[in-house]
């Protein structure tokens, strides 16, 4: 065997080598990355139950609710490639430009006003979920759990949207509040209006009366 031969064949084994080690790696690398990949969409998909349980509370309270919502509330956001990212990034910075041409100088773009304008108030009619489920409480008897309060004001108020994660929420806030004493019995919890809470609802004649006495 020639010289020339020993030596192709010896490059040919390491060109071999060195392919099925990169093979190895770029596998794993995949491996790794869809690894991550999973990890971040659970935490994505935790993100969004819980700011749907936040919106729902915002609203349940009364307070006005902006009605933008993430970029990804319809689905998880698919990592762009290198190219993509750079043809996205510039076509921004060209669209940005246009927009300063275009705009007046001390004017802002009319996609910026729209950003910046605060969303109009949403007009709440009614008692609060926090009203009514601390009424409701005073009016009982006998101690009730996050489930049955949520079933009975949801019989007595068919015209509203009632959860039962939101009226727990409002319950736990109501105990830090002292308006509401929590019960365990066994693995439930049960809740009673406090004797604060009745006093709270009490009218004043009614107040008075019991004070002179």
């Amino acid at each position: 065997m020639s010289d020339a031969t020993v030596s192709a064949t010896a490059l040919t084994s390491q060109y071999i080598s060195q392919v099925a080690s990169d093979l190895e790696r770029n596998v794993k690398e995949q491996e790794r990355i869809a690894e991550e990949l999973n990890t971040l969409q659970a935490e994505l998909t935790a993100l969004q139950h819980d700011h749907g349980v936040l919106v729902n509370m915002q609203q349940a309270l009364g307070v006005p609710t902006p009605r933008t919502a993430p970029s990804h509330a319809n689905g998880a956001a698919v990592p762009a490639s290198s190219g993509e990212k750079a043809t996205s990034t510039s076509g921004r910075r060209r669209t940005a430009k246009a927009d300063a041409v275009k705009s007046p100088k001390g004017k802002k773009p009319a996609a910026e006003k729209s950003a910046t304008r605060k969303p109009a108030a949403r007009k709440v009619t009614g008692p609060t979920l926090v009203d009514l489920i601390r009424h409701h409480l005073i009016e009982q008897k006998e101690p009730r759990s996050a489930a049955e309060v949520s079933k009975e004001l949801s019989d007595a108020h068919p015209d509203r949207t009632i959860s039962s994660n939101v009226v727990r929420t409002s319950l736990e806030n109501l105990v830090a509040r002292s308006l509401v004493q929590r019960n365990k019995q066994g693995s439930s919890v049960f809740y009673t209006a406090s004797a604060r809470a009745q006093a709270t609802t009490e009218p004043k004649g009614e107040t008075q009366r019991n004070a002179d006495k």
